[in-house]
């Protein structure tokens, strides 16, 4: 009795099972011309209308970053890149007082390392992050006399002032007195204690700390005590208008380090004479923070890249993609191909427009050229895709749920990191861009030519001027770009190896 009643309902289940596979086709990889089209589900591989091709970004504007860059750092791929700086200093109080008869002992510079501290049974260990190279290098440290404006006349002083990667040769023409020099220079892991076991005990983290002229300080700090030059820090960045640091190596190689510059100082050690006659010693610090910093870029550009990037093929893409940080080189991405009837859309977007499809998922995979790159620790983990005409973020960009993580983990959904081979070198990149396809395809969004770059941290969102902008709609760059000393070579949509061509492939379901 119980068998007999389950019959109809096994019946039913077993039809419903066989009219659902019928319905079915297995997904699969089509090309360009749209095939398929009773397929409720497939993959659109539409690599075949991608234009991509490199440019060299020329000057770039290197002031209000969120990092700073100082060294020497030879690229294996690009060649060696020299990074000087200029910087404002700021008084730690307004007006200050030193006491009597005040004389300085000693001044030293410190540009703090980014570093990971870890203590165990009271000794404290330093991991050093975003250092460059292992080799040594010579660094000598002027007054600079090159008042930084914060902002521009040529506007009537309502915008800031941009000041740009190529004014190297300007700043150098406003060295003052030199105030250090040290040669053989190699960035290490220790730290500073100071009054170990002591009360007062401090301890500063690895970093550039270099010995500076005390009697020009003596003069320009201390003996100016009361002046109009020290009543607020307006008036002392024209007085004292800042410090260059100016780095060069005698070898194609050296070392180079990225510091926040909000965290830099000069402090000056000094003693005076208290209310009982006696000497007392005291300090008082010169900030970065609330100033202005510039770094200046010089590439030796290898002469086969430089030519690539001077000559990119804009209307069929290029072989190769070259991308690289500082005032480095840019790739464009064009999607969908051309547009032959001139109504303003790409003709491939238009058939997918018609079609009306629900985009599941959109990856932009390219492929490392291993032929041409070094491979290993010289290849920056990330990569950023960015609207050029907006100089913005795209839409996938906040649907991102890593964005919570620390900077080297974050975004890793839609920014995918560098994925490696077993030996270590960099395969590819893929970077989803699912909701800005979706946007193309079903809300009519414009089709904006995209810019990849490397990404030092790819939490930070604003964005640095070009000097010279140029097509397409090339003017701003991930300010993260610039900061960036490392590089990497793609393969384009052009390249003779078909199967590392960069792909666009989009997942896609068919409306009923």
């Amino acid at each position: 009795m119980k068998i007999n009643n389950l019959l109809p309902i096994v019946g039913a289940i077993f039809f419903i099972i066989i009219a659902f596979s019928s319905c079915q086709k297995e997904t699969s990889l089509i090309g360009s011309e749209l095939l398929g089209t009773e397929i409720p589900n497939g993959i659109l591989d539409d690599s075949q209308t991608v234009i991509s091709y490199s440019r060299k970004m020329g000057p770039v504007q290197s002031n209000r970053l969120p990092s700073y860059q100082f060294g020497v750092y030879n690229d294996p791929v690009y060649g060696k890149s020299t990074v000087d700086l200029l910087s404002q200093l700021t008084l730690e109080s307004n007006d200050p007082k030193f006491g009597d008869s005040a004389v300085v002992d000693s001044v030293f510079v410190y540009l703090p390392y980014y570093s990971t501290e870890t203590t165990v049974d009271s000794v404290t260990t330093y991991e050093l992050d975003s250092i460059y190279g292992t080799t040594p290098i010579n660094l000598s440290i002027y007054q600079s006399k090159y008042f930084l404006r914060e902002y521009d006349p040529d506007f009537g002083f309502e915008e800031f002032q941009n000041y740009y990667s190529n004014q190297g040769p300007l700043f150098e023409d406003y060295k003052g007195e030199e105030l250090a020099t040290v040669t053989d220079f190699i960035p290490t892991k220790n730290g500073y204690l100071f009054n170990e076991g002591e009360e007062n005990e401090i301890k500063i983290p690895p970093g550039l700390r270099v010995k500076l002229d005390s009697t020009f300080f003596q003069t320009n700090i201390i003996d100016m005590e009361g002046t109009p030059e020290l009543r607020n820090s307006n008036n002392f960045k024209n007085f004292l208008r800042g410090l260059y640091f100016d780095v060069n190596s005698t070898t194609d190689n050296g070392s180079l380090f990225i510091f926040d510059a909000s965290k830099a100082f000069v402090t000056i050690y000094y003693n005076f004479k208290n209310d009982d006659d006696e000497r007392e010693n005291g300090t008082f610090k010169l900030n970065f923070n609330g100033g202005i910093s510039v770094n200046t870029f010089t590439n030796q550009l290898p002469s086969q890249i430089e030519t690539a990037v001077e000559n990119p093929n804009i209307e069929t893409g290029n072989e190769n993609l070259y991308l690289r940080g500082g005032d480095g080189i840019i790739s464009v991405i064009e999607l969908f191909g051309k547009d032959n009837d001139n109504n303003g859309v790409a003709d491939q977007l238009e058939t997918l427009r018609d079609k009306k499809w629900l985009i599941n998922e959109a990856n932009l995979i390219l492929y490392v050229n291993q032929d041409l790159m070094v491979g290993g620790a010289t290849e920056p983990e990330r990569i950023v895709i960015y609207d050029l005409k907006n100089s913005n973020v795209l839409a996938d960009y906040n649907q991102d749920p890593t964005d919570g993580l620390e900077p080297i983990d974050a975004i890793t959904n839609h920014y995918g990191k560098l994925q490696r081979g077993s030996d270590g070198n960099g395969e590819y990149y893929k970077l989803k861009i699912t909701k800005h396809i979706s946007n193309l395809i079903n809300n009519d969004s414009t089709n904006v030519p995209l810019g990849i770059v490397v990404s030092q941290n790819v939490l930070t969102r604003t964005t640095q001027k070009l000097l010279n902008p140029m097509e397409p709609s090339i003017s701003e760059i991930p300010s993260s770009t610039v900061v960036s000393p490392e590089g990497t070579i793609l393969h384009g949509n052009a390249s003779p190896n078909q199967e590392k061509r960069l792909k666009l492939q989009i997942y896609y379901t068919e409306p009923n």
